[in-house]
């Protein structure tokens, strides 16, 4: 009985396995990656010029509240308003008579009409205290017009206050939750009067890019060329988008439509940082790049003590006791070593490097502006 050989498989496989492995890292080294770029929709950069909201106000009063109005005497105009809403109601105070109650407080009620706004839809109204009250919990706004910029009333703002704070108050004690001065009231405007809107007007219509940028608009007249034909979108600067658009107002809506979800690769943003000095908050965008610099950062303490000190006279010398303050003032100065920093071009990188030197975000506000002034920060510094 003949036998076969027996063969062993395991070295030619291993090969191979070795041979794939080596062509796929070659590829992965030598074949480009390309970098992906950001996506956004025309919808997301940009908006329907003249397509806006018009901001509403108007004063009013606020009644029901339980002894947390305001101090008629001395928030007069509370009893003024008072009385003349009186009088629309046929009420007719005696000469010389004034309205002393701490249920009613003077109010200044705020929305915003939406674009297309149109009569019988509701807003909802934020409402806020101009007078001296303590708390508008509990309260009713009565019917309240809400005037534009023009003088013209477009809503008609009513309803009950929903205040978020909570408070009490006893025995010269006071302890208060959020804030009690200011509520909403959800749904409580109905426009009376609709905004002419000039979308259907003329043949083109103008897209407002929300941030200036040369790039964008070239980017966002390309996508809307692309989609609905050469010649459709031009850009006239880096903030306007000029696009002929379809005169029947059926047919324009439905472009715009279209228009709004058409995608838009946008190119990198302009390094910015933003400062804001009141906080010490501060933010960094992705494009911030750091060059090679080095910085020495210390802090510099000065404590200031005053101990009293008693001056007793002699007896029998009719002198008088005297106190004074002696008083120390001590420097202190922390040594900041000089720490290098390395260049950076990945924002993971830039934060590194400011992590190093173990400042705090009020020191960042000045490190940054020395470092922007040394050359090696690219980034523009915006203070807020």
């Amino acid at each position: 009985m003949n036998r076969h050989p027996k063969r062993d498989l395991s070295e030619p496989v291993l090969r191979l396995l070795v041979t794939l492995a080596f062509a796929l890292a070659s590829a992965a080294i030598w074949w480009p990656v390309s970098a992906s770029a950001a996506v956004a929709r025309v919808k997301e950069v940009a908006s329907v010029q003249g397509v806006r909201s018009n901001p509403l106000q108007g004063l009013g009063l606020v009644i029901g509240l339980d002894g947390t109005g305001d101090q008629t005497t001395q928030a007069p105009f509370t009893a003024q308003s008072l009385q003349a809403m009186l009088q629309q109601m046929g009420v007719t105070l005696p000469p010389g008579a004034s309205v002393q109650s701490k249920n009613i407080a003077a109010v200044m009620v705020t929305t915003a009409l939406p674009a297309f706004a149109q009569p019988g839809q509701t807003l909802d109204v934020a409402v806020a205290s101009i007078g001296n009250a303590k708390s508008l919990r509990g309260g009713t706004l009565i019917a309240t017009p809400l005037r534009g910029a023009d003088g013209q009333i477009y809503a008609l703002a009513q309803g009950n206050l929903i205040v978020g704070g909570a408070g009490a108050a006893a025995g010269g004690s006071k302890v208060q939750i959020n804030h009690l001065s200011a509520g909403r009231i959800p749904e409580g405007a109905m426009v009376e009067r609709a905004v002419p809107s000039p979308l259907n007007q003329g043949d083109s219509i103008r897209l407002d890019l929300n941030s200036s940028d040369f790039a964008t608009a070239r980017a966002v007249a390309n996508a809307i060329n692309t989609a609905k034909g050469e010649g459709t979108a031009a850009a006239l600067d880096g903030r306007v988008v000029q696009v002929r658009a379809p005169t029947d107002s059926h047919a324009r809506v439905g472009f715009l439509a279209d228009i709004e979800n058409l995608p838009v690769e946008l190119e990198r943003r302009a390094a910015r940082i933003v400062l804001n000095a009141r906080t010490g908050s501060v933010v960094l965008n992705d494009a911030v790049t750091l060059g090679p610099c080095a910085v020495a950062h210390g802090s510099l303490s000065v404590t200031i003590s005053a101990t009293p000190v008693v001056s007793q006279p002699n007896p029998l010398s009719q002198g008088q006791t005297v106190t004074t303050e002696k008083t120390d003032i001590a420097i202190t100065q922390q040594g900041g070593a000089l720490v290098q920093m390395p260049a950076g071009t990945k924002l993971s990188e830039v934060v590194k490097a400011l992590n190093a030197l173990g400042a705090t975000p009020q020191d960042l506000l000045a490190i940054l502006q020395a470092i922007k002034s040394a050359g090696a920060l690219n980034a523009e510094i915006e203070v807020i």
